[in-house]
């Protein structure tokens, strides 16, 4: 595993931590399909939450918010859509009731301190 892999795979573990901490619960991680990659899929309550998850280090690159574009926010619905038609359909038959919510969960990870995870949900 590289840098940048182990990087964004320690900033999906404190995402998948801090989704626990909230109450959810996490269905599935890194889930692929032939359109991209879903970071986490979690339930909170009765809504199906697909959860990007960014991670930077500190520095000139910007906040890893920053780094949902449109286009991403697109693909991020498309591969939501699929993931709830052959996971969640297949097993339960019927959609979830609260819906399906887009949240991105972002980490910095300063050169000294404890990382800084923030949550926003419905961001597509």
């Amino acid at each position: 595993m590289n840098g940048r892999n182990a990087l964004g795979r320690y900033g999906e573990d404190l995402a998948a931590r801090r989704l626990r901490e909230m109450g959810m619960a996490v269905l599935e991680r890194n889930w692929r399909c032939r359109g991209g990659e879903i970071d986490i899929v979690a339930r909170d309550a009765d809504a199906l939450v697909v959860c990007e998850v960014k991670t930077r280090r500190a520095g000139p690159y910007g906040h890893p918010m920053s780094a949902v574009t449109p286009r991403k926010a697109a693909r991020l619905r498309r591969l939501a859509s699929q993931w709830l038609s052959e996971r969640w359909l297949a097993r339960y038959g019927r959609p979830p009731t609260g819906g399906v919510r887009i949240d991105l969960v972002g980490v910095v990870l300063p050169e000294r301190g404890a990382p800084r995870v923030q949550h926003v949900k419905g961001v597509a």
